[in-house]
């Protein structure tokens, strides 16, 4: 397949979710619809796979050797390495997001380091502890520490 087919097939599919996305994400959090349509969309980028870096960057805006340099720091998952480089299309999906939302931020440098920030408060946000303690604190629970004043 070559590389134009097989971006045309990925932007596609990039678009049918992110149309799918959208909805789900106009329904409440609690809403039942939203799971369930997240979980198509997920299941939809799951059924492809995989995808070369040259569509990778094609896909959001960046150079291929960006793209292999983002996968060698672990910011896009890598399926397979050899004999050719694939990455996750779940993966490259969600860069997309973040891309698009700090790009109308207007921030355009050290997108590398702003990525892996953004990944990296995702993964914290969705920690068990952390949502139990979120929620505590919402609820009131908890006692609040002060330090001692000096006197």
């Amino acid at each position: 397949m070559t590389i134009a087919v097989e971006e045309k097939r990925i932007r596609s599919l990039f678009e049918r979710v992110e149309t799918v996305e959208d909805v789900a994400c106009s329904l409440a959090e609690d809403d039942e619809r939203r799971a369930r349509l997240l979980a198509v969309s997920n299941s939809e980028l799951a059924a492809e796979a995989t995808i070369r870096p040259v569509i990778a960057g094609r896909l959001l805006g960046l150079s291929e050797k960006t793209i292999r340099t983002w996968a060698a720091e672990g910011v896009l998952p890598v399926i397979q390495h050899k004999p050719r480089l694939l990455l996750d299309v779940r993966g490259v999906h969600v860069i997309s997001h973040i891309l698009r939302e700090l790009r109308s931020q207007c921030k355009d440098r050290d997108l590398l380091d702003e990525v892996w920030r953004r990944l990296n408060d995702v993964a914290l946000l969705e920690r068990a502890d952390l949502k139990e303690s979120i929620e505590q604190m919402r609820q009131g629970q908890g006692r609040v520490l002060r330090p001692l004043r000096k006197e």
